[in-house]
């Protein structure tokens, strides 16, 4: 079973330099190799593969010798990162590789292997860069250290990522019944709902700090492009931005934690969150609630410890079906909070019903 672990790291002045570097010719390399690959499938319909691609880099190394004072296996990595784009795009439907750009401050570059962590002095000691201090905060996953990632974020903080894998296979699916399954139904007002009634509270961490925020947007955009005073208040602006991240990924993860050891299984909803962005008055609470990192978190969580995440179709009735009687509100609007079945005469929580419903769903039951 595979774990990633990320620690933050303190470079020197030098480290920096060259874990910059690293950055620009990793990006180099990958849209080098990518103008390659695709201008010979254009011009003479020749699929490149991860072999011939090597012999590029071989080239490109050559042509710019500047390339030679990065690790290898790093650009080969990227190398390795395109074979891989270009699989997802043939194989999972995934868009065509586009060209990495600087401005996305996506920085980061991978050491497949020739790294030592010493968790004693607290240091790691990378080719080309040397020893340096790691933030020890936790102990790293029994196993076999596999690839290392090395990042930069927006606000200057530099961190590693080590895959471990310690040889064992996931554990089996568990058996669940009825009643130790919880129906989730995700939302803007509330931001989970369970079937047992309980309500999750949206806590909206990118609304309470709107004000702050579009006041450093205006900031740097008054600051001279280039100047001393723009990257201070771009750096202002990427913290901010950086807390209401971190804010968001640490509600996720206490919420998925406590969901994933109270059930053995969850039912969820398939939402269409490209299609709910396109409501521009929407656009930004969808974004904030971020379900389908929520959704993520349960599902790897889940396989950790053998949990079953089921999801059914984004167009089962589940809001407009009562859960008693199975009468069908085909007039229920997206406003309305509260309604009661004229069926049944049932009052329903909007939200409590939906999630009654997606665990009826997921079980395969008949209302």
């Amino acid at each position: 079973m595979k774990r990633g672990n990320i620690y933050r790291i303190y470079p020197n002045k030098e480290q920096k330099a060259l874990m910059e570097k690293h950055f620009g010719s990793c990006r180099f390399v990958y849209n080098k190799l990518l103008e390659i690959k695709s201008l010979m499938y254009k011009k003479f319909r020749i699929s490149l593969s991860e072999f011939e691609l090597n012999n590029h880099l071989l080239v490109l190394k050559e042509t710019y010798p500047w390339l030679k004072e990065v690790n290898a296996g790093a650009l080969q990595q990227a190398s390795r990162n395109l074979n891989s784009a270009f699989n997802h795009f043939f194989k999972d439907g995934f868009g065509y590789p586009q060209r990495k750009l600087k401005k996305d401050n996506h920085f980061s570059f991978q050491l497949p292997q020739h790294y030592e962590l010493n968790t004693t002095i607290s240091q790691i000691l990378l080719p080309k860069l040397g020893w340096i201090k790691v933030k020890m905060h936790r102990e790293i996953s029994k196993g076999t250290l596999r690839t290392l990632t090395v990042s930069r974020t927006p606000t200057g903080k530099y961190y590693i990522s080590i895959l471990t894998d310690d040889g064992e296979k996931l554990p089996e699916k568990q058996e669940f019944s009825h009643d130790t399954m919880v129906g989730i139904d995700v939302g803007i007002n509330t931001y989970a709902a369970l079937s047992t009634g309980e309500k999750i509270d949206n806590p909206r961490f990118l609304k309470a700090s709107l004000q702050r925020l579009k006041f450093l947007q205006r900031e740097v955009s008054r600051k001279v492009i280039g100047s001393k005073n723009r990257k201070k208040a771009s750096k202002k602006l990427a913290l901010i931005n950086e807390k209401i991240a971190n804010q968001r990924h640490d509600f996720q993860h206490k919420v998925s934690n406590r969901l994933i050891s109270e059930n053995q299984a969850i039912a969820v909803e398939t939402l269409n969150i490209e299609g709910m962005k396109k409501n521009h008055k929407l656009a930004q609470a969808v974004s904030d609630s971020a379900w389908y990192s929520f959704v993520l978190k349960l599902t790897y969580k889940a396989q950790w410890v053998g949990k079953t995440i089921i999801k059914i179709g984004m167009f089962e009735p589940s809001s407009k079906n009562c859960n008693v009687c199975g009468y069908h509100n085909s007039e229920l609007t997206l406003y309305v909070r509260e309604w009661q079945c004229p069926e049944c005469g049932t009052l329903h929580d909007r939200d409590i019903n939906a999630a009654i419903n997606i665990k009826k769903i997921a079980v395969g039951t008949t209302v």
